[in-house]
């Protein structure tokens, strides 16, 4: 399918989700991270905060338990239409953006590009790890800049069914997806 398609047919169904039923799959998505990827005090995670609206997935309860474990949490801002990474703590101060996504007060670029984890909204992800966003490509231009050791990581609610037909050169796919029943690898050979 073409990703407008796709991004129409995940958006209706992320929609029909009720709030109760997004809040659950969103704690099995975060103890399915947590069982396979196992993080440890000191790693590097850059994680996304959900647009609520959009009914994604519920990243505050990963953000907390980053936080409690002394792993470094960092999350993107879009300042002069570029994506940068803000380092988070407990006492960090939020705003809300014209997207309506709590960002950091501060605009200042970590600089890092070390991450252990990048976890990474999406609409969809097929079964080679190719992912439909909103379109904007943050996260390709993202990727690009990271360390190529850093575990490319998406979560959804819905496992892969049709392929995405509409590649573009400057697309990036994902290492791993992670829904509510399974962990799926999309790198070959030795991990």
């Amino acid at each position: 399918m073409l990703k407008a398609e796709l991004r129409i047919k995940y958006m209706q169904k992320r929609k029909a989700l009720s709030t109760d039923g997004a809040f659950f799959l969103s704690e099995k998505i975060f103890e399915n991270f947590i069982i396979y990827f196992k993080p440890k005090e000191g790693e590097k995670v850059h994680i996304f905060i959900p647009i609520l609206e959009k009914k994604e997935i519920n990243t505050p309860v990963f953000i907390q338990y980053f936080l409690e474990r002394n792993i470094r949490v960092f999350v993107p801002k879009v300042v002069n239409d570029k994506l940068i990474s803000i380092e988070i703590f407990k006492d960090t101060v939020f705003e809300t953006s014209r997207w309506g996504i709590p960002e950091p007060v501060s605009n200042e670029d970590s600089g890092e590009y070390d991450f252990h984890y990048v976890i990474t909204p999406l609409l969809y992800c097929d079964k080679n790890g190719n992912r439909v966003g909103y379109g904007k490509g943050f996260y390709d231009g993202l990727f690009q800049s990271i360390s190529p050791k850093a575990k490319k990581i998406g979560v959804n609610y819905f496992d892969p069914e049709e392929y995405v037909d509409d590649l573009w050169e400057n697309d990036i796919p994902l290492d791993y997806l992670v829904t509510s029943t399974a962990v799926l690898s999309f790198l070959s050979g030795l991990e």
